[in-house]
C-alpha cells in the first residue's frame, strides 16, 4: 500500500475567500497552451489504451457492468470540473453527514503523516463501517519478535468515534518480520498471532488489517510452493485466532481480519501475484480484502491513477464474469479508492514529480487557473500546467465524477471499497459515500 508521507497542516480552502480570488484573476490560458494541452493529452490517452491493452488481453478490457452517476448527488455538480466550481465548493458537504449512500463496507485508512484524517473520521464516522488507523509495523528483533506502534495509538480519538457511530477500529499492521524465518518455524509463527490478538485485546480493537504480500513477494518467497502454502496457512492461522475473540464491544462479533492484497500484473497471472485460488484458500478466514487498485502510474511512467478499464480487468481477474464464485467472494472485496493525486513533471530532468494530497491540488488551481480535461480512456480528470521553470506537468487527482464512477463499479460486481486515505482528499468527496 502506497504510504505517501506527508504532514498535514490541517487547513482548509474556505468557499467565500476562493470565490473572491477567482474572480478577481483573469484566465492566462491563451490559445497557444490550449492547443498544446489537447495535444499532449492526446498522447497521454493514447498511451494509457496502448499500456492496458499491452498488460491484459484485448478481450479482456471490456465489461459488461455499465456506470451510472450517482444518484444521490446532482448531476451537474459531478459534470461540472472546472477550477471554480472545485475551489467553491470543496468544502461544502451535506448537512445530513450520516447517511450513507454506499451500502456496502467501506473501509478507510487514516495516517498519522496526514491528521487531517483523524476529524474527518469523526466527522464523517456514519459513513464507514471499518477505520485503519497505520500504526503497526511487527518486526524481527535477534531471534524473536516486536510489535511497534502503541505509541501512535489514540484511545481519545477512538473513544470519541465509538460516541457517535459504529465503524469498526482495525489498525493496520505491516508484517516487516523477516519473511523466511517467520514462516519456517512456528514458534515464530504463534508468536506473532500471539502479539497481534494480545494488542487487540489489550487496546479494544476490533480486529486488524494485516499487510505482508507485496513484503513477501519482494523477498521472492511466494515462488516456492512449500513457502506459498505456509504463508497461507499463517494467515488462516492468525484469522482463526481472532475469529476465536469475542468484541469487547459486542459479543456476538469476533475479532476481523482484513487482508491487503495487490493487483495481479498482468492477464497471466505471475507467481508473486494473488490470484483466485489464494481468494478461495482465504474465503473463510479472512473478512475483507483491501485491494490496491491505484499506484498504476509513477514518475518514470506518467500517467493516471487508477484507469478505469485496468480496475475492471483486476476484477475479472480476480472473481470471473459470473457465476457463484463472483457472487459469494465479491462482498469481501475492497476495491481501492485513492484520494490522493500525482503532480507528474513532463521534462526527463525534472525528477519527475511525485503524490499530492487535497490541499496541494487546491493550491495548483488557485494558481493556475487550469482548464481540466476528461480523459475517457483513464476515466480521470486531467490537467496542465507550466511552473516557474517552463517545464511542463500533467496533474491527475480524483474528482467528484471518477470517484463515482468507481463506486458503481463496485456497485456492480456488489463489491465494498477501502480508501487510501481520507487525510488526502477533499470534503465533498464523503457526500457519494
Amino acid at each position: 500500500m502506497a504510504t505517501k508521507k506527508r504532514s498535514s497542516s490541517g487547513h482548509r480552502v474556505h468557499s467565500s475567500s476562493s470565490s473572491q480570488r477567482v474572480d478577481s484573476v483573469p484566465n492566462r490560458n491563451n490559445n497557444k497552451l490550449v492547443a498544446t494541452s489537447s495535444f499532449i493529452i492526446v498522447i497521454i490517452s493514447s498511451v494509457i489504451a496502448i499500456i492496458i491493452a499491452h498488460r491484459f488481453t484485448q478481450s479482456s478490457s471490456s465489461s459488461s457492468h455499465q456506470h451510472k452517476e450517482s444518484s444521490h448527488y446532482v448531476s451537474h455538480t459531478i459534470d461540472d470540473a472546472n477550477y471554480q466550481h472545485i475551489l467553491t465548493e470543496n468544502s461544502r458537504v451535506s448537512e445530513n453527514t450520516s447517511q450513507r449512500h454506499y451500502t456496502y463496507p467501506v473501509l478507510a485508512y487514516i495516517t498519522p503523516w496526514n491528521s487531517w484524517g483523524y476529524e474527518m473520521a469523526k466527522k464523517f464516522n456514519s459513513k464507514f463501517t471499518h477505520l485503519s488507523p497505520v500504526w503497526y509495523d511487527l518486526k524481527s528483533q535477534q531471534t524473536s519478535l516486536v510489535l511497534e506502534g502503541r505509541h501512535n495509538a489514540d484511545r481519545g480519538w477512538i473513544s470519541e468515534l465509538r460516541k457517535s457511530g459504529e465503524a469498526l477500529i482495525l489498525p493496520r499492521v505491516v508484517l516487516e518480520a523477516i519473511p523466511a524465518e517467520l514462516l519456517r518455524k512456528k514458534k515464530q509463527r504463534n508468536k506473532a498471532i500471539d502479539l497481534i490478538v494480545t494488542e487487540c485485546k489489550e487496546m479494544g480493537y476490533d480486529g486488524i488489517v494485516l499487510e505482508s504480500w507485496s513484503r513477501w513477494a519482494a523477498y521472492g518467497i511466494l515462488h516456492d510452493p512449500s513457502m506459498r502454502n505456509s504463508a497461507l496457512q499463517f494467515l488462516k492461522q492468525l484469522g482463526e485466532a481472532l475469529h476465536s475473540i469475542s468484541s469487547a464491544r459486542n459479543s456476538e462479533q469476533t475479532l476481523q481480519l482484513v487482508y491487503v492484497i495487490g493487483p495481479p500484473s498482468s492477464e497471466k497471472l505471475q507467481e508473486h501475484d494473488f490470484g483466485p485460488k489464494d481468494l478461495e484458500t482465504l474465503s473463510e478466514a479472512v473478512d475483507g480484502f483491501s485491494l490496491m487498485t491505484y499506484d498504476f502510474s509513477n514518475p518514470h511512467n506518467p500517467g493516471p491513477n487508477a484507469p478505469l478499464k485496468w480496475i475492471q480487468i483486476i476484477l475479472q481477474l480476480l472473481l470471473g464474469n459470473t457465476g457463484k464464485r463472483a457472487k459469494s467472494l465479491a462482498p469481501k472485496i475492497l476495491l481501492g479508492i485513492n484520494f490522493y493525486g500525482n503532480d507528474f513533471s513532463l521534462s526527463r530532468n525534472s525528477g519527475g514529480g511525485g503524490a499530492i494530497v487535497g490541499r496541494d491540488y487546491l493550491a495548483l488551481l488557485e494558481r493556475h487557473r487550469p482548464e481540466l480535461q476528461w480523459d475517457k480512456n483513464s476515466g480521470e480528470h486531467i490537467f496542465f500546467y507550466d511552473d516557474d521553470k517552463d517545464t511542463r506537468h500533467a496533474v491527475f487527482y480524483p474528482s467528484l465524477k471518477s470517484i463515482s464512477l468507481r463506486l458503481e463499479e463496485a456497485r456492480s460486481w456488489g463489491c465494498g471499497i477501502s480508501i487510501w486515505e481520507i487525510g488526502q482528499g477533499l470534503d465533498y468527496f464523503f457526500d457519494l459515500l
